[in-house]
C-alpha cells in the first residue's frame, strides 16, 4: 500500500526528499517492497533529529504491521513487531508479570528503530536498549527474510541490532524479559554542580537508573533518582542528596514548564514502565520544538568531560532547554556508542535555531575530543566519518559487512555514505 510521503521528523528540523510512503500490512508485503524498490528507507517514530532516516526514494512504515506481542514465557523472550513503540508493549508485559530490564526517558519510540541508533535510558548496569536484543527478524536488500538468533551466532546478532538501517528492514524484535519490579522515583533540586562532581560515583550509583540535569546557566544539577524496589519494599528512601532534600513536589527537567506530563515522582512506588520513562506515555514528549545532541565518553572520564564543557556555559547556555547525564554499562554490539567502554552520555536539548547550534557543535566536540565522544547516532553533531571510524571500532568492519550485503546500495543514504562508508 502506498499513503502520501511524510515531510519531516517529529521536530521538524529535517524536511524529507523521499517520493513515496509505503505501508505494508505484512511481512509478505515488506519483502515484496523491499525487493522492488531502488531506493528505500524504514520511517520509525521519527525520533532522528539528522539526516539519517531521510531517503531520495522510499519510506516504509511498519506502523501497520498486526501488532504482535507473543511471549515466551519459558524462555523469558517477548517477539514484538517491528513497528511497535516501548509504550505499546510495556503495559501489556507488566499485566503478565514481566518486564524489560530499562527505557528510555520516553516511551514514544519505536522499539526496532531506538535499538538501531544505539538509544539507552540511565543505569551504571545498566546496557543501552539493544542489549535487551535476543534475536531480529531482518529483511534484507533481495527481499528474503531472516532470523537472526543470539543463541546461534552472537557476534551476528551483535553486527545487527545497532544497524542503523542499512543491513535491512526489522520487521520483529525478540525482548529479553525479568519478573515485573516497582520502582519510587525521587528528584532534588538545585543539588550543587561541584559537589555532584566531587562525589560522582557515588550519585552516579546512588539508585537503580540516575539522571542529573543542568541547564548549565546555575552551577546546579537536578538529580532524578529511580530506586527498584525489592520484594521486601526496598531499603528506605534517602532523606538527602549531599545535603539537599527531595523537591517538595512534581518537576519537569526544563525549568518552567508544567510536569504533568512527567512521570510519578516523590517516592510513589509504581511499576517499572510507569517509572523509569521521564515522561508519560499519553502526553506530549520531552518539551515539543527542540533539537538534541549526545555524546558518550568513558565513565571513567566524565568528570573531566564535565569539567571541560564549564568554559562554554555562556555560549551552551543561550541556546540550551536542558542538558542530562546518563549512565550506560559497556555493551559489544558494534556500532553501539557504548561499545566495549562503561559510559557517560551527556545529552543537550536544544532551542529549535539550528544555525546557531549548528555553530556551537564543533566547540563542544572539541572541548570533549581529548576524550574521543562517540555521537548518539539519532541525534545531531558535526564529527566526520574519519573522526568516527578511530571511535567506533567496529565500523569498518560493519561498513564491509553492509556493502556484501546490501550491493547495491538501496539502504543507503549520502547521511551513512559519508559518515559509515567514508563517501562524500
Amino acid at each position: 500500500m502506498t499513503d502520501r510521503r511524510p515531510t519531516s521528523n517529529w521536530a521538524g528540523n529535517q524536511a524529507y526528499r523521499s517520493t513515496r510512503l509505503l505501508t505494508p500490512r505484512t511481512v509478505d508485503e515488506v519483502q515484496a517492497m523491499v525487493a522492488a524498490s531502488r531506493r528505500i528507507r524504514v520511517l520509525g517514530s521519527g525520533h532522528s533529529f539528522n539526516a539519517l532516516a531521510d531517503t531520495t526514494g522510499d519510506h516504509l512504515s511498519l506502523a501497520g504491521l498486526p501488532p504482535t506481542v507473543e511471549i515466551d514465557r519459558a524462555a523469558a523472550t517477548v517477539t514484538v513487531s517491528g513497528g511497535l513503540r516501548y509504550g505499546d508493549v510495556a503495559g501489556r508485559l507488566e499485566r503478565a508479570g514481566l518486564a524489560l530490564a530499562n527505557l528510555a526517558s520516553l516511551p514514544h519510540i519505536s522499539i526496532a528503530g531506538a535499538c538501531a541508533t544505539g538509544t539507552h535510558g540511565s543505569g551504571e548496569t545498566l546496557g543501552g536498549l539493544g542489549t535487551s536484543v535476543a534475536g531480529l527478524h531482518i529483511v534484507r536488500a533481495d527481499g528474503s527474510l531472516e532470523v537472526v538468533d543470539g543463541r546461534t551466532d552472537p557476534d551476528v546478532l551483535d553486527a545487527n541490532v545497532v544497524a542503523l538501517g542499512l543491513l535491512g528492514v526489522v520487521t520483529a524484535v525478540r525482548l529479553r524479559l525479568e519478573p515485573s519490579f516497582r520502582i519510587r522515583q525521587q528528584v532534588f533540586d538545585d543539588v550543587g554542580f561541584d559537589a555532584v562532581l566531587r562525589a560522582f560515583d557515588d550519585v552516579a550509583g546512588a539508585a537503580y537508573s540516575v539522571s542529573l540535569f543542568t541547564d548549565w546557566r546555575q552551577q546546579t544539577f537536578q538529580v532524578w533518582l529511580k530506586h527498584r524496589v525489592g520484594d521486601d519494599g526496598g531499603p528506605p528512601l534517602p532523606r538527602s542528596l549531599l545535603g539537599v532534600r527531595p523537591a517538595s513536589g512534581p518537576r519537569h527537567p526544563v525549568p518552567g514548564i508544567d510536569p504533568t506530563n512527567c512521570t510519578v515522582q516523590r517516592g510513589v512506588a509504581g511499576p517499572w514502565h510507569l517509572r523509569l520513562p521521564h515522561f508519560r506515555m499519553g502526553f506530549t514528549p520531552s518539551a515539543g520544538e527542540e533539537l538534541q545532541s549526545e555524546y558518550f565518553v568513558g565513565r571513567e572520564q566524565a568528570v573531566a568531560a564535565l569539567r571541560a564543557l564549564e568554559p562554554l556555559r555562556a555560549r551552551i547556555a543561550p541556546l540550551l532547554l536542558i542538558s542530562e547525564v546518563r549512565f550506560v554499562a559497556a555493551d559489544r554490539l558494534w556500532l553501539s556508542p557504548a561499545y566495549d567502554r562503561s559510559s557517560t552520555a551527556i545529552h543537550f536539548t536544544w532551542k529549535p535555531d539550528w544555525p546557531a547550534v549548528r555553530d556551537l557543535l564543533p566547540q563542544i566536540e572539541a572541548a570533549l575530543a581529548p576524550f574521543e565522544p562517540r555521537p548518539h547516532w539519532g541525534k545531531l553533531f558535526t564529527i566526520d566519518g574519519r573522526v568516527l571510524r578511530t571511535r567506533f571500532t567496529r565500523l569498518a568492519a560493519f561498513a564491509e559487512l553492509a556493502a556484501a550485503a546490501d550491493p547495491s546500495g538501496k539502504f543507503r543514504n549520502g547521511f551513512t555514505d559519508a559518515l559509515v562508508f567514508g563517501r562524500s
